[in-house]
């Protein structure tokens, strides 16, 4: 019998407007008229040891991501501003909503929707501010050990992606939205550089 344990990874952050493209026009507008916030990138990986030293199947992911799709189309994807001890996500702290999720390879992209809620405004005030954070998936599920990796099971549940700052996972940027396009500052540069790099 398996014993199912809050699991939660981290993917960093990072200031820049390098995925423009991953936004329609109308989230354009919306960020250009001030009515919106948006955020893009790596969520989750599958098949690679993160900095937990967790390794997530694509089977499983794939499962748990087409599970999650159906909270996104019915615009329930919420999640928090620093991860809870428990499963249940407070609305009293929601901070964002996953707007879109979808697969790049191995890794599960993800767009955000910054919510006008206490936690949303912290979390716009820190993105604005230049502050490193990072995107990290919460779910449910047991662990086994083999040749010297800790392997997520099959009845890991994915509940919500919540922001957070301890980092787990390099070489996995979610980019701030500017509101003009083809935006590359020396840090995104710098940052996509890194990031060619960690992946090699």
């Amino acid at each position: 019998m398996s014993n199912k344990m809050v699991l939660t990874e981290y993917y960093a952050l990072c200031d820049g407007g390098i995925c423009q493209d991953l936004l329609t026009e109308t989230e354009k507008q919306e960020m250009n008229d001030g009515k919106a916030f948006y955020m893009t990138g790596v969520m989750q990986r599958a098949d690679a040891k993160n900095g937990n030293g967790r390794i997530y199947g694509k089977d499983v992911l794939q499962r748990e991501v087409e599970n999650y799709h159906k909270l996104v189309k019915e615009r329930r994807a919420l999640g928090e501003l620093d991860h809870p001890d428990d499963s249940v996500i407070n609305l009293k702290n929601a901070s964002h909503l996953v707007t879109d999720i979808w697969w790049s390879g191995d890794d599960v992209m993800g767009k955000v929707q910054v919510l006008d809620t206490p936690s949303g405004q912290v979390l716009q005030s820190l993105c604005k501010a230049g502050v490193k954070l990072g995107i990290s998936s919460r779910g449910l599920g047991s662990v086994r050990e083999s040749q010297g990796n800790t392997i997520v099971e099959d009845d890991f549940q994915l509940i919500c992606f919540d922001f957070v700052s301890e980092p787990s996972t390099t070489g996995a940027f979610m980019m701030k939205e500017h509101k003009e396009p083809n935006i590359f500052t020396k840090a995104d540069k710098i940052n996509r550089l890194l990031n060619d790099i960690l992946r090699d």
